[in-house]
C-alpha cells in the first residue's frame, strides 16, 4: 500500500490545457474514483500518475517519493484498461505471468504469484484459454490479474468496465469492490459513470474541465454538493433544478418563489429578490393534493419497486418525482408535488455555488 500525492499538477499539450494546478493527496489503502463527464481530464490524470504522460508543471509523489521523472515502469504501478489489452496467441497463464517473465522473475515464482491472483479472481479454470475463448468478464478478470501479479503499490483502473453489458458491469464493479477490501490496496479508479464511482469509491473526486469540483465521501457529495455542477452531476435520476427568487430571509430560514409557488428554503446572507436555484432529490418530492408544485403529468416510468413521476410544471420545468407504495397518476393528469418531511432542500446562489449547508424543510 502507498499514499499518492499530487502537487500543483498541470498538463498541456501544446496550446490545449487539460489538467490544471490539481492538488490532492490519496491516503494508503483509499479507493478513490475519479469521475465525470467526458472531456474533464480524468484519464489524463490518471495517466500523469501512471507516468503515461508527462507532467507539464508541479509533482507527483508515490509512497513518499518524487517520481514526477521517473519513467512509469519504475513507479510500482500496474494499471487496468479499458480494452483488456490482452496478447491473443497467449493463454491467460502466460498474459498474466508476461510481465513478470520480461523482468528476470524466477518460473517458480511467476506460476506461484499467477495461481494466487487467478485463486483470488476465480478464474483458475480459465489459465489454459486464450482471450477468443474467453467472455469479456472473463477477459477483464485476467487484465486485473495481471495487474495483481505484479504487486504493485498503486492500482490503477482507466474505465475498466466501459465495454461490459449493464449486468456484467454491476457484477464486476462488486468484485473489484471486493478484491479492494481482501487487498487493501491503493487503488484510483476512473469512470463516467456515476452510479459506478457512488457504489465504488470510498472517496469521489469530480472533475470538470481538468479542475477538481469537489472530493470526498460518496455520500458526502450527493447529501451537500457543493455546487450546480456536482448537485447535477451525482445522482439517477439526476437532482431537480428549478429557477427561482428569494422572498424573504430571517433568522428563520427564509422563502422562495419557486414556479409560482412558495417555499420556505434556507438563504444566508441574501436579500429578497435575489435570483436562486433550487435544488429537490427525486426521493425528497411526495405526492400531495395540496402540494405547491402542480402541473400534468408527463411520464410516468414503471420500475418496480418505484415509479418516477415527471410533472410539467407551469412555467415549463419538468420535476422529477419518486413515487413508492402506490399507483403512478395517469399520463395527462394533474399532480402536485410537496417536499418530504425532513427532506433536504438545496439553495445556489446566482454564481452556482450552495448556500451553506442544507437545511430541513420548515413545518
Amino acid at each position: 500500500m502507498a499514499e499518492v500525492s499530487l502537487r500543483r499538477v498541470s498538463k498541456a499539450f501544446g496550446a490545449a490545457h487539460v489538467i490544471h494546478d490539481v492538488s490532492l493527496d490519496i491516503r494508503s489503502g483509499e479507493f478513490v474514483v475519479f469521475v465525470g463527464p467526458s472531456g474533464s481530464g480524468k484519464s489524463t490524470l490518471l495517466r500523469l500518475v501512471a507516468g503515461l504522460e508527462d507532467v507539464s508543471e508541479g509533482s507527483v509523489s508515490i509512497a513518499g517519493r518524487d517520481v514526477t521523472a521517473v519513467p512509469a515502469r519504475d513507479r510500482g504501478v500496474a494499471m487496468v484498461f479499458q480494452n483488456y489489452a490482452l496478447y491473443p496467441h497467449m493463454t491467460a497463464r502466460d498474459n498474466m505471468a508476461f510481465g513478470l517473465r520480461n523482468v528476470g522473475t524466477p518460473r517458480a515464482e511467476a506460476d506461484a504469484r499467477v495461481a494466487e491472483a487467478a485463486r483470488i479472481l476465480g478464474i483458475e479454470a480459465l489459465l489454459d484459454r486464450r482471450p477468443a475463448a474467453m467472455s469479456g468478464g472473463q477477459r477483464q478478470r485476467v487484465a486485473i490479474g495481471r495487474a495483481i501479479v505484479r504487486e504493485p503499490q498503486v492500482f490503477l483502473f482507466d474505465e475498466p468496465l466501459s465495454n461490459l453489458d449493464a449486468g456484467l458491469r454491476v457484477q464486476m464493479r462488486a468484485e473489484i469492490a471486493r478484491l479492494h477490501h481482501r487487498l487493501g490496496a491503493t487503488m484510483v479508479f476512473v469512470t463516467h459513470d456515476q452510479t459506478e464511482a457512488m457504489t465504488m469509491a470510498t472517496r469521489l473526486v469530480v472533475l470538470r474541465a481538468g479542475r477538481i469540483e469537489q472530493a470526498g465521501r460518496p455520500l458526502d457529495l450527493y447529501e451537500s454538493p457543493r455546487n450546480l455542477f456536482v448537485a447535477g452531476f451525482l445522482g439517477s435520476p439526476r437532482m431537480n433544478l428549478l429557477p427561482g427568487r428569494v422572498l424573504a430571509a430571517d433568522a428563520a430560514g427564509g422563502a422562495l418563489e419557486v414556479a409560482g409557488a412558495r417555499l420556505p428554503a434556507p438563504v444566508p446572507g441574501l436579500a429578497p429578490g435575489a435570483a436562486v436555484t433550487l435544488g429537490l432529490r427525486p426521493e425528497s418530492l411526495v405526492l400531495d393534493p395540496a402540494g405547491p408544485l402542480r402541473g400534468r403529468v408527463e411520464v410516468a416510468e414503471e420500475l418496480g419497486a418505484l415509479r418516477l413521476v415527471h410533472l410539467r410544471l407551469a412555467d415549463g420545468a419538468i420535476v422529477i418525482a419518486e413515487v413508492r407504495g402506490r399507483p403512478a397518476p395517469a399520463i395527462g393528469a394533474e399532480a402536485a408535488l410537496a417536499p418530504a418531511p425532513g427532506a433536504r432542500l438545496h439553495v445556489f446562489d446566482a454564481e452556482g455555488d450552495a448556500l451553506g449547508a442544507p437545511l430541513e424543510r420548515a413545518a
